[in-house]
């Protein structure tokens, strides 16, 4: 027994010295990474990047090597300084040719963001379906969720735990009268009263078929979304932006970003290469055009897409530093998962 103790003990040490001696080293030896803060410009046709130097400050360049000054730098971006450019009586009555407005800016301007800890990670499958018709400036949560089952889709009171039978074979009926086959395998919204309207949930069913769900002034509202032959939807976003001009974005089989517009569910296929469970992604758009950053362990790649079909306007990559924590260590940043790993 006292053998056994020993051999333990000695174990516990191994296994903690590996674990926290590189992270004492990493955490001494560590220096601030900074990735450029970089969006394209239009009026510059280039990405203008913002950079911090020691002694110099926030110094911002394109790639071809010019510098501008900070008022030069929000004339360049002037969706994403538009207030700036507002409180200077400096804003333009029009951008690239077209008559624009503060609030129009304002309204098409949007952020979105997703990392890999968003999908690698377990996730309850009961979801608020909110009145997308409520005629109150504040949305309100329901009092009950809904699921999908093999045999239709259930709404459940959250108070007494009790399945509304009359609402849960209302939506059911809906959806299978569009050719809905259950179960689902995607279901994407986002259940939230933070935001401006909903637009409920994009849902993906048993055959590959995708689906626009809502509730109106209580009743259901289904709509079929046509897809071509030869894409198979891996991953689902809903966007719910203030313009009102996209409804999802959608990545595909083939790792492409897809962007799914409001008004005629059409579905626009991008140069933007995008792997959910492993990189980071942010899209800051505006009125006129998009900027993608795709952040892969190995480097960052920057795409520009026309606001208008999406089209790539330019593209270039940024390597990333190594910020990989070597040894053992129980979290990482792509998951929400807390077990072991060994890197080296």
């Amino acid at each position: 027994m006292i053998r056994f103790s020993k051999i333990f003990f000695a174990l516990t040490v191994v296994l903690l010295l590996a674990w926290q001696l590189p992270w004492c080293y990493t955490f001494f030896t560590a220096q601030p990474q900074r990735n450029p803060f970089t969006l394209y410009s239009g009026l510059a046709g280039d990405f203008i990047s913002i950079t911090f130097e020691e002694g110099k400050g926030a110094v911002r360049t394109d790639r071809r090597g010019n510098t501008y000054t900070e008022q030069q730098t929000d004339s360049l971006l002037p969706a994403f300084y538009m207030r700036q450019l507002v409180a200077d009586e400096r804003f333009p009555d029009s951008l690239q040719g077209r008559a624009v407005s503060p609030r129009e800016v304002q309204m098409s301007n949007f952020t979105f963001r997703s990392s890999p800890s968003d999908h690698n990670c377990v996730h309850l499958p009961l979801y608020p379906l909110l009145e997308s018709m409520s005629r109150r400036v504040e949305l309100k949560m329901p009092d009950d969720v809904f699921r999908f089952t093999p045999s239709g889709l259930e709404f459940i009171d959250m108070e007494s735990n009790r399945i509304l039978a009359a609402k849960s074979r209302l939506f059911t009926e809906a959806l299978q009268r569009k050719g809905f086959q259950f179960p689902a395998k995607i279901v994407a919204g986002n259940p939230s009263t933070k935001k401006d309207y909903d637009e409920g949930y994009v849902v993906l069913d048993a055959a590959g078929h995708l689906f626009h769900l809502k509730q109106t002034v209580g009743r259901p509202y289904v709509r079929a979304i046509p897809l071509p032959d030869d894409l198979q939807v891996e991953v689902l976003f809903l966007t719910e932006f203030r313009d009102h001009k996209t409804l999802a974005f959608v990545v595909d089989s083939r790792h492409r970003l897809c962007v799914l517009c409001k008004e005629d569910y059409r579905l626009f296929p991008t140069d933007v290469v995008y792997h959910p469970q492993r990189d980071a992604i942010t899209i800051i758009g505006n009125l006129l055009d998009w900027t993608v950053g795709v952040r892969t362990p190995l480097a960052t790649h920057y795409y520009a897409l026309s606001a208008h079909d999406f089209s790539l306007l330019s593209d270039f990559e940024r390597p990333s530093p190594d910020t990989s924590l070597r040894g053992l260590h129980f979290t990482s940043p792509s998951d929400k998962f807390v077990l072991p790993r060994f890197a080296f």
